[in-house]
């Protein structure tokens, strides 16, 4: 069975909020994998080192999580301040077909559109449903609402 068999789950889960910050600001937040774990609304992130700021797709990005594994985080798409997307993958593995998408819309001066995007439609690895299902909306919001805090204070 494929991700896109599922017909109780949706394989896609997206939320967004208006964010009083200007996109570079907010997108730095992102793009910084160091920023990641003060923003994470999954509590999965544990850290990842300074220095890893994504620039470009191509790139592979590591954090690690809070039960100590380590994620590497292939780049899919990119432009900067207005669009970031990333498959993990084990370290050393092909990512196995889960996406985490930001995209930021400028509203007005000084207000930014969020849109934060899971995508398991490609996932393939029958043991990762479980935890791909757990990801809701709620989760996302979660994730926007402390971006928003850092962005914002």
């Amino acid at each position: 069975m494929v991700a896109g068999d599922t017909e109780t789950t949706p394989t896609v889960v997206r939320a967004e909020r208006e964010i009083a910050a200007d996109p570079q600001a907010i997108f730095e937040l992102i793009a910084d994998p160091a920023h990641q774990p003060h923003w994470d609304g999954n509590d999965n992130l544990g850290s990842a080192a300074e220095g890893q700021r994504v620039r470009a797709v191509g790139e592979v990005f590591a954090t690690i999580l809070t039960k100590g594994s380590v994620r590497e985080n292939h780049v899919v798409e990119f432009v900067e301040g207005r669009l970031i997307a990333w498959r993990p993958a084990e370290v050393g593995k092909r990512p196995p077909g889960h996406l985490w998408r930001w995209e930021l819309e400028p509203i007005a001066e000084g207000r930014t559109r969020v849109i934060h995007t899971y995508d398991w439609t490609e996932l393939t690895d029958v043991n990762r449903f479980s935890r791909a299902r757990g990801t809701t909306k709620d989760n996302l919001h979660a994730s926007l609402d402390r971006l928003a805090a850092l962005a914002e204070g």
